[in-house]
């Protein structure tokens, strides 16, 4: 379906790089109008306005139709980001018709809901909303990095554009509220390490939850990094590595031991997202918020390897609707805010003595 398209707008390694967009099929939500408009013309001829969700979630409330620029920028294939409008594709297939003019995120519309007053906003997408409260607390150059089943390094001081390498390690752009671009990587690290961890928790026979109470032993981890040649074959991340079935296990003498190795070469590809995502970016200071945040492993790995960024740890499980509804109050946050409502914390640059 798609090789017509890119015949006619450029190939599909430019054409990502100019949305900013790796080639995702169907998670190109442009690709489903298009898509759309060529499979199911009848359908397509009955569209009024096409809205990402955030925007038909508000049109739910407020009956208005909106764009906005933290959907459309999201990996969309929608936006050119030279340019800073629609790419040449959007208006050539008359697919601009579809879409509702491009509204402020910080808009909001005063309505009654079961009696109540309630604001309601123009929506945000979630990654866009997670990264303001950061970005409102502190001015200085810094790298998020989002942890969860998906690892994503965010960095929204960035001026470098995507290169074909960025976008060979799933490396894309994401829009701030304000239309600026915010350079970030992707990696499936959190579902690699529950694959990991269960198929660990079955080998030594430790029930899943064992792994939390793992703290860091510089002992184990001298141990292992002697060895440079990977362990583990990672089924999601796509990174060349051996290939060693489960019996790899019998190397380790217990679970404490295999449990550190895993993390010694998930934070090697962490590392190397993270730092994609820096590119030549002056930032001070890194953030690490979500699931990782809590596994002393893997933060006091970071800490060792980032020892010339000022490290952070923060919680914040309802981070994206906090973002959202910054977007739309004019309550100014300090950096204090972060350690009061974040339970942030410092942590010094881990100093190994090695044997």
């Amino acid at each position: 379906m798609l090789r017509p398209f890119y015949a006619r707008y450029g190939n599909e390694a430019e054409f990502a790089l100019t949305t900013a967009s790796p080639a995702s099929g169907m998670l190109n939500s442009g690709f489903q109008l298009y898509w759309l408009k060529q499979a199911k013309p009848e359908v397509y001829s009955r569209i009024r306005y096409s809205l990402h969700f955030p925007q038909y979630l508000s049109y739910l409330f407020t009956g208005i139709p909106v764009s906005e620029f933290t959907s459309i920028g999201c990996h969309t294939s929608l936006w050119d980001y030279a340019k800073g409008d629609y790419h040449d594709w959007v208006f050539a297939e008359d697919i601009d018709h579809n879409l509702p003019p491009v509204s402020s995120t910080s808009i909001s519309v005063n309505m009654m809901f079961r009696g109540k007053p309630v604001r309601i906003g123009m929506g945000i997408h979630d990654s866009s909303a997670a990264l303001l409260p950061y970005l409102r607390a502190d001015p200085h150059p810094f790298l998020l990095i989002s942890t969860g089943t998906w690892c994503i390094s965010l960095n929204p001081f960035s001026q470098e554009p995507l290169s074909e390498e960025d976008l060979l390690h799933d490396g894309l752009c994401y829009l701030r509220i304000d239309g600026k671009p915010v350079k970030a990587n992707r990696l499936f690290l959190g579902n690699e390490y529950r694959i990991q961890v269960e198929k660990l928790g079955a080998y030594f026979k430790k029930d899943y939850g064992y792994h939390r109470s793992i703290l860091f032993d510089e002992r184990i981890y001298f141990g292992q990094a002697a060895d440079p040649a990977p362990k583990f074959h990672f089924e999601s991340l796509q990174t060349p590595r051996t290939q060693p079935d489960e019996t790899v296990f019998s190397a380790f003498p217990d679970f404490e031991t295999a449990f550190h190795r895993l993390m010694i070469e998930l934070m090697t590809e962490q590392l190397a997202s993270a730092r994609r995502a820096i590119g030549h970016t002056p930032i001070e200071k890194i953030y690490v918020d979500g699931g990782f945040a809590d596994n002393d492993v893997f933060i006091k790995l970071a800490s060792y390897h980032f020892n010339q960024y000022k490290l952070r740890t923060t919680q914040s499980p309802l981070g994206s609707a906090l973002g959202a509804a910054l977007v739309i109050s004019d309550k100014r946050i300090k950096a204090e805010f972060l350690k009061k409502h974040y339970a942030m914390k410092k942590h010094k640059p881990l100093i190994l003595q090695g044997h």
